[in-house]
């Protein structure tokens, strides 16, 4: 799929789509790269064979610089780019594509190398999952620094993650945040070795790739829906629950764990080693 793209490298393989941002020099969120991944977003909203997307950088030193500062000089241009057309066009583009991101029915991680300022940071902020290098990612919302806020769902996508003092603090304050103080913060979910980062991503993507279909997607909706309030959090797991429930899967697998060892003092020991073995 890489031809299809003039700033993203596509590859699929396993049910994990691999999307490789690479729009030098700097790998900026411009019009190029905001197109492509637009379109890489429309071709998997109805893709069930792909459960799971790893968003990674072909530059080492920029995940996502941040957005096109010289849109200022034509904001015109900006708004008018056709981001996800059928969404909210009271939004901003960036805002359409990255809501487009966040409501993909696949798990969304990022892989994070480089840098990710304004733009680039909002689009992370928007995937499901992110992974730092602890010597080398960087996260900043620097946009105060230049007279404006952020304008990508920073401040709606921030409180949810880190709460809202320190999204106060990172918006305000307008520093490049280190990967350990982000996973501290809770702006990523870890901050691993750089040499550790592709075994931890990539491992946890199988992972979710080979959960039963249908799975994943519940686990996510019924997050969701606790962020809005515990008791429609409970009231919709409830539902999903019993949805996978009436599945022969989990009938089957429930079984194949009891005839594993599942129930006894040794087993009990060891129930992950026994749970994925389960075929």
């Amino acid at each position: 799929m890489t031809g299809e793209y003039s700033a993203i490298q596509v590859s699929i393989n396993g049910g994990v789509a691999q999307v490789v941002i690479d729009n030098p020099p700097l790998n900026l969120l411009d019009a190029t790269l905001m197109l492509d991944l637009d379109r890489f977003a429309a071709s998997m909203s109805g893709d069930d064979d792909v459960r799971v997307i790893v968003f990674d950088s072909a530059d080492p030193d920029f995940f996502i610089a941040h957005g096109d500062l010289t849109f200022v000089d034509d904001p015109a241009t900006f708004t008018a780019l056709p981001i996800a057309p059928e969404a909210d066009q009271s939004l901003s583009p960036m805002m359409r594509l990255h809501e487009r991101l966040r409501s993909l029915p696949q798990i969304t991680i990022a892989k994070v190398r480089g840098l990710a300022r304004g733009g680039g940071a909002e689009l992370l902020s928007a995937m499901d999952m992110r992974f730092a290098s602890l010597e080398h990612a960087g996260l900043a919302q620097m946009e105060t620094s230049i007279a404006i806020i952020p304008g990508a769902g920073g401040t709606a996508y921030l409180p949810g993650l880190v709460g809202r003092a320190r999204t106060l603090e990172i918006i305000l304050g307008a520093q490049l945040i280190d990967a350990a103080t982000a996973e501290r913060y809770g702006w990523v979910n870890r901050a691993v070795p750089d040499a550790e980062l592709d075994h931890v991503v990539d491992t946890l993507a199988a992972r979710i790739a080979a959960l039963q279909p249908g799975v994943a997607r519940a686990a996510v909706e019924a997050v969701d829906a606790a962020l809005e309030s515990t008791a429609h959090g409970l009231e919709r797991e409830n539902e999903l629950l019993g949805q996978l429930l009436g599945k022969p899967a989990a009938g089957r697998l429930t079984k194949a764990a009891l005839a594993a060892g599942a129930h006894t003092r040794d087993g009990e020991r060891h129930l992950e080693a026994i749970l994925d073995k389960l075929a």
